[in-house]
C-alpha cells in the first residue's frame, strides 16, 4: 500500500466509531507479525541529569541550572554507584536518556557509557541517548552526526532509544520544541546511525497540540525511513501528560482517542516490527487495553527508576513492575508473554 493509501486508510480508521472493527483491523497486522506474543524486558532507567538548555513546552522533567529544587545531576562516580545499588541479574538492558547539560561535553557522555559498561556485564545493552542529545553533542563538539556515533558506539553504547522525536511537522515543532533540532535533523540521526549498525526505537508524542492528519504525517516519515534502513525495531507512541508544563492547560486526551492512535499507528508502520506500550507513562489499565489495539510490547520492569513521566503526572508515581505482574497483563488480555532482550531474541530463564 502506498503511503497516499496507507493516509486515506489512517484518516478512515480515526473517523470510524467502531471501535471494534478498528481493533479487529490492528490486531490482524500485530498477529500477523507476533502471532500471539506480548513482549518485555527486565530493565532499569538511568537519567544522568534534567538540567537542560532546551525549553520544551511539554516537559515537566527539566530544571533550568543545578541550584534549581527538583535539579539533579550525576557525576561518574553516582552513575557507577547507581548500576551497582539497582541493577539486577536478571535485567538485560539499561536505558540512558535525560536531559542536555548546558555545561557537559561529548567526553561527558562517552564517559557515562564506558563507566556503565565497566559496572554491568557484558551481555547487558546499553540502549543511550536521543537524537537531540546526539545533535547536541554534535555541535558542541564541532564532530559530525556520524563521528559522535562512531565515538559512542566504540566506547560501548548498543542502540538508541528513539526519544526526541515529538512531532515532525516543523509548525508543530517550533511551538512545543523551538530549539530542538528539527524533525529532518532527528531522521538523519537515526538513518546514520542505522547505516553504522546501531539500531533504534523511534517515538511519537501525541495529545497535546498536533492534529490528527500531522500525527499520520509523522508516522509516514518513519515508515520511509524504515523502508529505506530497516533500523527501527519499535515504535513508541508517547502520550502527553499536562501536568507542570506550559501546556497544562490541554485537555488530556480520551481513552477512545489513546486507543485509537495506537491502532493507526499499528496500520501505518506495517514495517516496524513492534508498536510499544510504554506503561509508566499510560499506567497498567491502558497500557492492557492496548494490546487489544496493535500494541504487542510493553516495555520492562524499570524499577522504579524512571521520573521523566512521573514528573508529569504519569499513572504510575512511583514506576516498578514485577515479571510476574508483566506477564499478568499479557495473559490476561489473551496473550502469552515472552521476555526478550533489546533486540528482541527471546531470554530463557
Amino acid at each position: 500500500m502506498t503511503s497516499d493509501l496507507k493516509r486515506e486508510y489512517a484518516r478512515e480508521l480515526y473517523e470510524c466509531n467502531q471501535m471494534n472493527r478498528i481493533s479487529s483491523e490492528a490486531t490482524a497486522i500485530r498477529e500477523r507479525i507476533n502471532g500471539k506474543l506480548v513482549w518485555y524486558n527486565q530493565n532499569i532507567h538511568l537519567e544522568p541529569s534534567n538540567v537542560c538548555r532546551h525549553r520544551c513546552a511539554f516537559c515537566s522533567f527539566r530544571r533550568e541550572k543545578d541550584s534549581d529544587p527538583g535539579a539533579w545531576s550525576m557525576t561518574l562516580e553516582e552513575i557507577r554507584d547507581f548500576c551497582k545499588e539497582n541493577f539486577k541479574s536478571s535485567m538485560t538492558e539499561i536505558h540512558i536518556t535525560g536531559s542536555v547539560h548546558p555545561e557537559r561535553d561529548l567526553d561527558y557522555y562517552i564517559s557515562i557509557v564506558k563507566t556503565v559498561r565497566d559496572v554491568l556485564p557484558a551481555r547487558v545493552a546499553v540502549k543511550a541517548y536521543s537524537a537531540v542529545e546526539i545533535d547536541d553533542m554534535s555541535l558542541s563538539s564541532g564532530k559530525s552526526a556520524e563521528e559522535v556515533l562512531r565515538m559512542l558506539r566504540d566506547a560501548g553504547l548498543s542502540a538508541l532509544p528513539g526519544g526526541g522525536a515529538e512531532i515532525f511537522d516543523p509548525d508543530i515543532r517550533r511551538k512545543i520544541a523551538p530549539d530542538k533540532c528539527s524533525g529532518e535533523r532527528w531522521l538523519e540521526i537515526h538513518k546514520t546511525a542505522h547505516k553504522l549498525g546501531i539500531r533504534s526505537n523511534c517515538t511519537m508524542l501525541f495529545g497535546h497540540i498536533e492534529t490528527r492528519d500531522q500525527r499520520v504525517d509523522h508516522l509516514i516519515k518513519l515508515k520511509n525511513l524504515q523502508n529505506e534502513t530497516g533500523g527501527f525495531d519499535a515504535l513508541i507512541p508517547l502520550l502527553f501528560k499536562n501536568s507542570g508544563n506550559s501546556l497544562s492547560y490541554i485537555k488530556e486526551l480520551s481513552l477512545i482517542e489513546i486507543l485509537k492512535t495506537f491502532a493507526v499507528s499499528r496500520v501505518v508502520l506495517d514495517n516496524i516490527s513492534h508498536i510499544k506500550s510504554y506503561w509508566p507513562m499510560l499506567g497498567k489499565e491502558i497500557t492492557a487495553l492496548t494490546l487489544l489495539y496493535g500494541a504487542d510490547d510493553i516495555d520492562g520492569t524499570i524499577n522504579d527508576s524512571t521520573k521523566i513521566f512521573s514528573l508529569a503526572g504519569s499513572c504510575e508515581r512511583n514506576p516498578s513492575m514485577s515479571r510476574e505482574e508483566l506477564i499478568s497483563i499479557a495473559t490476561e488480555s489473551g496473550y502469552k508473554a515472552v521476555e526478550r532482550d533489546s533486540f528482541y531474541n527471546i531470554v530463557n530463564n
